[in-house]
């Protein structure tokens, strides 16, 4: 059975809300929350009506058997079919691959919602309620490595301009992808951990800083300087205050420090960094370059992660450096591109084990921009990327088609091999 939890993402410990049920170990896990019904949709379960499971509450039960009458009478009227054209064939098949692929976005951003709900939660707390802060922050953590931590690949997705404030979806920027990165190094949970709970906090000092001064600008005289980098030494003490383990506190100590020493505030080179904090500050970095404060001077993604590759090689741990850009892809989402055919397409999603072909979306003048549907290029040996581009180099109907973001926020989801994207 396909079915839907009408619970928060992080009131349960499955990948997604809505899902098929494929084990005894999963119904226990229901059983266990205390549910007294849950939705669930006859058209996307293997289920024959007739034999339905005898613990069925009395609405699904109710639902099934007008279901069952339904199809019953439908089965009568349809006793001499009409043959559907391929016309008709290839509509509907559009129809339910954006109708999924709607859905599936949906619920990203539904789980981003909640996550950076969660966030808010947890700054509006430091400050009153320090060690209820940290308890919050650590709960939040483990809410996203139980969604991290299953088998198989996962999509880096990119969202619709629903990120909120810019530190909220900075944070959540940093966290997502330094937890990617850390899965990708195989990184024990415990690790993962002390990285989600030290990245969601790293820039956690600011609170005690100007708001005027939070965010470096190359304007900034010598003392302003100073004073944005007290937010270092200020997390820190937030830190110890909420009572933070050790590795989260490194990682807010020394996210500003460079494999090479040349970072602030002690200057430590690669060799004294902890593992989680070479993470973070290389994940900042790039953040900082896609999200400055002004929005005229964002980098692409592509453009940041070839700056960081050809002049900030000795800034970062250069093995781990090259790991960041295999998962990111060449073109991480939220990139503008031009394609071997010479559409034009944003890229959507990539996946973090298989980067090479992103999905994309296309602008197609045959298609409606409202049911343009995500091409998986790993499937399409005959098409991929030529180039990517500045959104403002693109064509005009291109650049309204397309809608680039002038924001990006990320998340991520599992791998979905359903009829939410084409491939072929």
């Amino acid at each position: 059975m396909f079915i839907h939890l009408d619970l928060g993402w992080m009131s349960h410990p499955f990948p997604l809300s809505s899902f098929k049920i494929a084990s005894t170990d999963q119904l226990l896990i229901l059983r266990r929350l205390g549910l007294t019904q849950v939705r669930w949709s006859p058209a996307k379960s293997d289920l024959a009506l007739q034999s339905r499971p005898a613990d069925l509450d009395e609405a699904g039960a109710a639902d099934a058997a007008a279901a069952e009458a339904a199809n019953g009478a439908a089965a009568d009227q349809a006793a001499q079919p009409a043959v559907p054209t391929p016309e008709d064939l290839a509509r509907e098949a559009h129809r339910r691959a954006l109708a999924a692929q709607r859905e599936a976005l949906r619920l990203c951003e539904e789980q981003y919602g909640e996550a950076a709900d969660g966030f808010r939660g947890v700054m509006d707390s430091v400050q009153r309620d320090p060690h209820e802060a940290r308890h919050q922050a650590e709960s939040l953590a483990a809410a996203l490595l139980d969604k991290m931590l299953v088998e198989g690949d996962l999509n880096m997705r990119l969202l619709n301009e629903t990120a909120g404030d810019r530190s909220t979806a900075h944070a959540l920027n940093v966290c997502i992808i330094a937890l990617l990165l850390g899965r990708a190094f195989g990184l024990g949970r415990d690790e993962m951990m002390d990285l989600g709970v030290g990245a969601l906090l790293h820039d956690v000092g600011k609170l005690e800083v100007a708001a005027r001064l939070r965010h470096r600008d190359e304007s900034f005289t010598a003392a302003e300087t100073q004073a944005y980098q007290q937010h270092v030494a200020k997390g820190v003490a937030i830190g110890q205050a909420m009572g933070l383990a050790p590795a989260p506190l490194l990682i807010i100590a020394q996210h500003h420090e460079h494999a090479d020493g040349t970072g602030f505030p002690q200057r430590i080179n690669m060799d004294r960094m902890s593992t989680g904090a070479r993470i973070v500050a290389l994940v900042n970095r790039f953040d900082g370059l896609c999200n400055p404060l002004i929005t005229s001077k964002a980098m692409t993604p592509h453009e940041a992660l070839s700056l960081m590759f050809a002049q900030g090689r000795n800034r970062f741990d250069a093995t781990m450096l090259n790991a960041f850009i295999r998962m990111m892809g060449v073109y991480p989402p939220g990139s503008t591109v031009q394609l071997t055919d010479d559409r034009y397409a944003l890229v959507v999603s990539v996946n973090s084990a298989r980067p090479l072909k992103p999905r994309v979306m296309v602008h197609d003048i045959k298609i409606p921009k409202e049911e343009a549907l995500v091409l998986n290029l790993e499937e399409m040996p005959d098409l991929g990327i030529r180039r990517s581009l500045k959104p403002q180099f693109l064509p005009r109907a291109s650049l309204d088609y397309l809608s680039p973001r002038a924001r990006i926020a990320y998340f991520f989801d599992a791998i979905s091999t359903g009829p939410g994207e084409l491939t072929a």
